[in-house]
């Protein structure tokens, strides 16, 4: 049959693209990268910054120094205190990892290991915990997504919580994935493994009273593995912890219309979601493949039906990114590689704001909307004409014409000869 020949054809090319862009991108990254190599003094003295992040696995240890968990299944939770150091912003680029070109790290110029600890008794969690947190006691729990290893998620959140400045503890949780492109299967079935794990976390993070509020961000098939956990805990108390306020969907590896009955199962009162979406994510386009040719919420336009008239009536907000250019070959990791969407997620989104205010409607294309330090998007005091993002905020019900002339009129007033697009 040419049709099928033709569509296994097309397949395998998009997988061996797929293979190329992963593989090339962790070629020449030496292995080991968690053996602590430089004291915080130290790297502080170079011009340096540090990230101390809880870290929680599912993963079994690892033999290899340096390597700490590897892709396989761990028979229990563990967990350990990590401090990264960042380079000066004036020696890299905001929203990409500097990965060490070879060891020791030069903290100067690339990420460094400062320090590990494990923290496998309850009371120097909390301990942890209670010393971490910020004045405004958030915490910001982030889930990896498919294809990654443990030092790769332990180095991306760093980056996420240094450049977005977010005032949280951040703690990560990091299930078994082989870091292989061709393990797709595995790590999903890595993701249901964890989901027991992840609902007891965050069930004891929110019994915490040292935490007043939990955001949770997610990536790709990480989002699967949130959906989930908060679904097994409405079922398991009736409702989603209540500390659990925001949700935040990046590139969600999950099929729309399990989505929708995930969504159902968090019973009426649930988290508010936000969704980073891309219509040209290469990475969800192999997904939905492997999937059975099913839309994965990652991939979806807002502005079409039925996306626009289920997400108006469950009032997720949704910000699309595809007309960013992306940082990576796949598209798949917009959300932490441009340094305004970055910002947006530590100033907005993880602080717990909205994102728009009656300035920007549903789902209209309204020009290009810079999201810059402590802005509301299309605010009277900071909006201006940079970066193209669509914002589908279900909440705001303007009339659009009504919209753009107020928007074109505080742009005049603040931005000079700013116009919209």
């Amino acid at each position: 049959m040419p049709g099928v020949q033709a569509i296994v054809a097309r397949a395998c090319a998009l997988v061996l693209a797929l293979s190329l862009a992963i593989t090339s991108g962790c070629a020449g990254r030496p292995e080991g990268v968690l053996i602590p190599e430089a004291s915080a003094a130290t790297v502080h003295a170079l011009g340096a910054s540090t990230v101390d992040m809880l870290v929680a696995t599912t993963r079994a240890p690892s033999e290899k120094p340096g390597v700490l968990f590897g892709g396989e299944r761990g028979n229990e939770v563990r967990a350990a205190e990590i401090v990264v150091s960042i380079p000066p912003d004036k020696n890299r680029q905001i929203g990409q990892v500097q990965w060490p070109s070879k060891l020791p790290a030069n903290p100067a110029r690339e990420f460094a290991t400062v320090s590990v600890a494990p923290m496998n008794d309850k009371a120097k969690v909390q301990g942890w915990i209670k010393r971490s947190m910020p004045a405004g006691r958030r915490m910001l729990v982030f889930v990896h997504g498919f294809n990654n290893r443990y030092e790769d998620a332990v180095y991306r959140f760093a980056q996420i919580v240094h450049d977005s400045g977010a005032q949280v503890a951040p703690v990560i949780f990091t299930w078994p994935s082989r870091g292989s492109i061709f393990d797709y299967n595995y790590d999903k079935d890595s993701t249901n493994y964890s989901r027991d794990a992840l609902e007891e976390l965050l069930t004891t993070a929110a019994k915490d009273p040292a935490v007043a509020d939990i955001t949770i961000m997610a990536h790709s098939m990480g989002s699967w593995l949130v959906t989930e956990s908060l679904r097994q805990m409405a079922i398991r108390n009736g409702r989603v912890a209540p500390k659990i306020t925001n949700v935040i969907l990046a590139s969600p590896d999950i099929d729309v219309d399990v989505f929708q009955k995930q969504w159902e199962a968090l019973g009426p009162k649930k988290p508010k979601f936000t969704l980073f979406v891309s219509q040209d994510d290469r990475a969800l386009q192999l997904s939905r493949r492997i999937a059975g040719n099913v839309e994965r919420l990652g991939q979806i336009d807002p502005l079409q039906e039925p996306y626009r008239s289920g997400l108006e009536k469950a009032g997720i907000t949704v910000l699309d990114l595809t007309a960013l250019k992306g940082g990576d070959r796949l598209n798949h990791g917009k959300f932490a590689e441009s340094p305004e969407v970055v910002k947006l997620l530590g100033n907005r989104l993880i602080a717990g704001q909205t994102i728009t205010d009656s300035e920007v409607g549903i789902g209209e294309r309204v020009g290009a909307v810079a999201l810059g330090t402590a802005q509301t998007v299309g605010s009277a005091a900071s909006v201006a004409v940079s970066t193209p993002i669509l914002i589908f905020d279900p909440r705001t019900r303007d009339n659009y014409g009504e919209q753009l002339q107020r928007l074109n009129q505080s742009l005049s007033n603040t931005v000079g000869a700013a116009t919209l697009q």
